[in-house]
């Protein structure tokens, strides 16, 4: 059965502008995502988003429709954030171990800790769970990020990675017990007994410029601090890994890197 999608794939691999362009433009936050996910640097995943949309569009021709559109969008972005040499160049090498230690060393007493300031605080918290990600290697974190942020069927996100499903289940495995060991033993909002917690945490962020000028524009939908504390303080320690994971809104692409991109590309065809 011929579905919209692949009417819509099929006019734009014919030169159809506009089949393009709905079809990229569908693609961007799924892309960006992703690439958030995988560097935690909001400017890097703005970078790596339309390195991706570019290679989608190129490499549209390519599409056969042995998977759906998005699978394919997925592996193409895969692929790049996994093997492109300015992604490699940039990854930050970090590990539990490190990451944990910076995050006790900055810590301020209880008595010095920063006030109720939730917009902050929620910034911190939105940028701390993904820069834990970053302590897997890029394969598990991608193995995490399809299976247990996403919740990608196992055998669709194999088929992504390129293993088969045993090994993306072993591999989910491993990345999931590695985060949940972490946040169970650092994150106060996942375990109120653990050592860091956002307000001890903030003033050491902010004067190592860990948040930037200001929020940033793609967490603007995530449950708020507060929410998250709420949610985070009804469920087990393991439980509230991922959930707090989860908890960042949808994440949609601070800008339209596809009317950009299409502007400056040729169609196929």
């Amino acid at each position: 059965m011929v579905d919209d999608q692949d009417i819509l794939v099929r006019r734009a691999k014919d030169g159809d502008a506009a089949a393009l362009s709905e079809l990229v433009s569908g693609a961007q936050d799924r892309v960006f995502r992703l690439s958030i996910r995988m560097l935690a640097d909001p400017e890097a995943a703005q970078d790596a988003t339309q390195e991706i949309l570019i290679r989608v569009i190129t490499k549209l021709s390519t599409f056969k429709g042995e998977s759906r559109f998005e699978t394919w969008v997925h592996k193409v972005a895969v692929n790049y954030l996994l093997t492109a040499r300015k992604v490699i160049a940039r990854d930050p090498g970090l590990s539990f171990e490190a990451f944990g230690q910076d995050l006790i060393d900055g810590l301020v007493d209880e008595e010095l800790a920063s006030p109720e300031d939730h917009a902050m605080l929620n910034d911190l918290r939105l940028r701390c769970t993904m820069a834990m990600l970053m302590c897997l290697d890029r394969k598990h974190r991608a193995t995490y990020v399809l299976g247990e942020v996403f919740e990608m069927d196992h055998a669709e996100a194999a088929s992504i990675l390129g293993v088969e499903p045993a090994a993306f289940r072993q591999q989910l495995s491993r990345a999931r017990a590695r985060v949940q060991e972490f946040t169970a033993g650092h994150c106060g909002l996942a375990n109120p007994a653990a050592p860091c917690s956002c307000p001890r945490r903030l003033p050491a962020a902010l004067n190592c410029g860990r948040l930037g000028s200001g929020p940033y524009a793609a967490f603007g939908e995530a449950p708020s601090y507060a929410a998250a504390k709420a949610m985070a303080g009804t469920i087990n320690s393991g439980l509230a890994a991922v959930e707090l994971q989860r908890a960042t809104g949808p994440l949609r692409a601070p800008e339209d890197f596809a009317a950009k991109i299409l502007s400056l590309v040729d169609p196929p065809g």
